[in-house]
Order: C-alpha cells, then sequence, then structure tokens
C-alpha cells in the first residue's frame, strides 16, 4: 500500500489568513539542558492542511468533537470540475483554481460525503467561501490546504484518512 502525505509543514511564521494570529513553534526544552525535547506550537485551528467543522461557517453545525470518526475518511476519487462526479464518494479537486457556487449542486447531486481541495496555489483547487458554507451546511466536509494531490492516482478511487486533532 503506498501512503501520500498530504499536508504541509508547520513552522514558525507562516503565512495565514489575514487577521489570524501568527503561527509560533518555540523550543523550550532541549536534550541538552532538560534531556528531552519539547516545543510549544502557538496557531490558528485553520492552519496549513486542515478539516473543517460543519460549525465551522453555521451556528447550528456540530464541532470537530461532536461528528463521529467516520466522517473523516472513506473512498475518494480525483475529479475535474464540470465532469459527471462520481457517487458517495469523496471528490478530491487537484487543480483547477477556485471552486465557486456553480459546484454547489453537482457535488450535492453526487452525495460525496466530503469534498478535498488544495492550497490555491498555481495548478491547485481551492473553494470560495460561498461554496465551503453551503457543503458544510449541507452536512459535506470540507478539508482544505493540501499538498501533493498531483500524486494521487487520477484513475481510480483509493482510500483518503483526514483524521482531525479534537479540540
Amino acid at each position: 500500500m503506498k501512503i501520500i502525505d498530504l499536508s504541509p509543514p508547520l513552522y514558525d511564521g507562516m503565512p495565514v489568513y489575514p487577521g489570524d494570529p501568527e503561527v509560533e513553534i518555540k523550543q523550550v526544552h532541549t536534550l541538552e539542558k532538560e534531556g528531552w525535547r519539547l516545543r510549544t506550537l502557538s496557531m490558528p485551528g485553520h492552519i496549513g492542511a486542515h478539516v473543517d467543522a460543519f460549525s465551522h461557517m453555521d451556528p447550528q453545525g456540530k464541532t470537530l468533537s461532536q461528528m463521529p470518526l467516520e466522517r473523516f475518511f472513506g473512498q475518494a476519487q480525483v475529479v475535474k470540475s464540470g465532469e459527471k462526479y462520481p457517487q458517495n464518494i469523496g471528490l478530491v479537486f487537484a487543480t483547477g483554481g477556485e471552486l465557486d457556487m456553480d459546484q454547489l449542486n453537482p457535488i450535492q447531486n453526487a452525495k460525496a460525503p466530503f469534498v478535498v481541495v488544495g492550497n490555491g496555489s498555481k495548478n491547485s483547487s481551492s473553494l470560495s467561501v460561498e461554496l465551503e458554507r453551503q457543503l458544510l451546511k449541507s452536512g459535506i466536509v470540507t478539508f482544505t490546504d493540501l499538498i501533493n494531490l498531483g500524486k494521487l492516482p487520477s484513475d481510480k478511487s483509493f482510500m483518503f484518512n483526514g483524521l482531525p486533532q479534537k479540540y
């Protein structure tokens, strides 16, 4: 089984969404002084690759801690905007720029349990704010800011795992 890591590295001072707190990673213990290494990590919940809880954009939505783990993994397939989507599996948009509200009905009609997009960089995909809001309101989990999506198989489905940190 081949495993492809889709998460970008976290680092001190990495870019954040405008207005969000900065990422801070600090070394607080060292092997030389304390006999072990320990770092602290301070960051917003929406940094790097992340999954959005339904509560992210819906006051009535569930938090990550309230959602069952089964919502964060399953069969998925790389798709392109505008093509017919497979039914009842996660949809991975590896390329294609920003997806907008034109994609809401096709994604809902495919009964996708989750949608995966990149970080919006060149040759990547992203969700418009309104599309993400509507997907979450309709019970479709969104995974955003992932990398290496181009390394995923494009001709068959695969198992996707995006288990969250519960907080």
